[in-house]
């Protein structure tokens, strides 16, 4: 079967599709800031394969490839382990399989704090390999002139305050942040560090909600949330945990779905198919 392809000449993209689908842009994102709480909000969810990109892709706004496929794709037990060659791996199957979303990337861990050129290298050579349109990068107020120095040159940087997966050896776990005073003062003053330096949207995640709300209303970029507060202009899940993946998950998802259950009973009955010879059937041969 052949398939035709048209072009989209605004993008100078092949697309696979009758009519040429646009992207969302990271301005067009930009404004999707609440607008005294009545904005439409924003729809995040990983993915981390051109199929999973191809099911979401129609239903959000922005795809995250986030370094949490360390844990969720490859069995690691810390986000620390993955490395540049994943995530652009993963970055460019899910761009692949996808025509609507805007495709942020990850930036792992030890690639971009040494210095702003540094990071800027890494995150040119995600964008190049990928054809993504975003990088995300972990950290409060130190960041900024990285974030600074990438937006200044053409890379749009989501930003990640709160519980940062990243830096848990320092954090000393994943419990949630800003329960006393000095904590959430301290990472109010990190959201507007980096929205001031230039981010286009501020991931919030792990928070006592009273610091969530704060942070929306002190930062001009939107807010994305994850255990954070539905008042955020946004909010992102680990697609695994939100099907249903795995058994232990954080106390901010919601499930979904129970897709274990189901693929463990799929797998179940073809092997009893297979084990008495209902499988292959006459429909499965070729005569």
């Amino acid at each position: 079967m052949s398939t035709t392809f048209t072009l989209d000449t605004a993008t100078s993209r092949a697309h696979p599709v009758p009519e040429p689908v646009r992207r969302l842009t990271v301005p067009a994102i930009q404004k999707r800031k609440a607008k005294g709480g009545g904005g439409e909000p924003i729809v995040m969810l990983t993915a981390y394969t051109a199929r999973m990109a191809q099911l979401l892709d129609p239903h959000c706004d922005l795809l995250l490839v986030g370094d949490s496929l360390g844990q969720v794709i490859y069995g690691l037990d810390t986000t620390v382990k993955v490395t540049l060659d994943m995530m652009i791996a993963h970055g460019a199957a899910v761009v692949r399989g996808s025509y609507r979303s805007v495709v942020v990337i990850d930036l792992p861990f030890g690639t971009y704090e040494e210095s702003p050129e540094a990071a800027f290298r890494t995150a040119a050579r995600v964008m190049q390999e990928t054809g993504a349109a975003a990088v995300k990068l972990e950290g409060g107020a130190v960041m900024a002139p990285t974030i600074k120095f990438l937006s200044e040159r053409g890379i749009p940087v989501m930003a990640h305050v709160g519980l940062t997966p990243q830096a848990v050896n320092t954090l000393g776990g994943y419990g949630a942040r800003g329960r006393s005073e000095a904590e959430a003062a301290k990472i109010l003053d990190d959201a507007k560090a980096v929205a001031d330096a230039g981010c286009f949207a501020l991931v919030v995640e792990g928070v006592v909600e009273s610091l969530a709300v704060a942070i929306t209303q002190a930062v001009a970029c939107p807010t994305i949330g994850i255990g954070a507060s539905p008042t955020c202009d946004g909010q992102v899940l680990v697609v695994d945990d939100m099907l249903g993946m795995f058994e232990r998950v954080p106390r901010f998802v919601e499930r979904f779905d129970d897709l274990a259950a189901r693929i463990s009973d799929a797998a179940a009955r073809y092997a009893g198919a297979v084990r008495e010879r209902r499988f292959p059937g006459d429909a499965q041969l070729y005569r």
